[in-house]
């Protein structure tokens, strides 16, 4: 009976082909849209000035199981504990979305890129507190 099933559906597709099962990647590397659902690397949200709104607090740090994320400070003139680097290390990273969850400011979200492959594992830790979010 299930055999029957599969051939139904298999045949359906051959015959009636108006829905489209599968993404030509890469030809449509331009027009690609990632799901809604799609995790991708950590990212930190910046407004138009390039300033971020990560306030140091290291909730993620802490929610993170891997040690994924490190959040070191810095003070600024005044005393007041600001971010001084974001480091977020995606080789050891398992896409797991709890640091986002635990950020209660919505300082990062999970990107949309999945085009990630390097050849140098150090190239896979970034530093996302600057405005580029550059590798280390």
């Amino acid at each position: 009976v299930s055999l029957v099933k599969g051939m139904g559906i298999t045949i359906g597709y051959f015959v009636s082909p108006k829905k489209i099962v599968t993404q030509q990647y890469p030809e449509n590397r331009e027009t690609l849209k990632m799901m809604v659902r799609f995790r991708g690397h950590v990212s930190m949200v910046h407004n138009d000035k390039g300033e971020h709104l990560c306030t140091a607090c290291g909730i993620c740090e802490k929610a993170c199981p891997n040690g994924t994320i490190s959040v070191l400070t810095t003070k600024d003139i005044s005393g007041r504990k600001i971010l001084g680097q974001y480091i977020y290390r995606l080789s050891q990273c398992t896409l797991c979305n709890l640091c986002i969850e635990a950020c209660p400011f919505g300082a990062i979200v999970m990107g949309k890129d999945f085009e990630l492959a390097v050849y140098d594992r150090e190239k896979l830790t970034f530093i996302l507190n600057t405005s580029q979010g550059e590798s280390e």
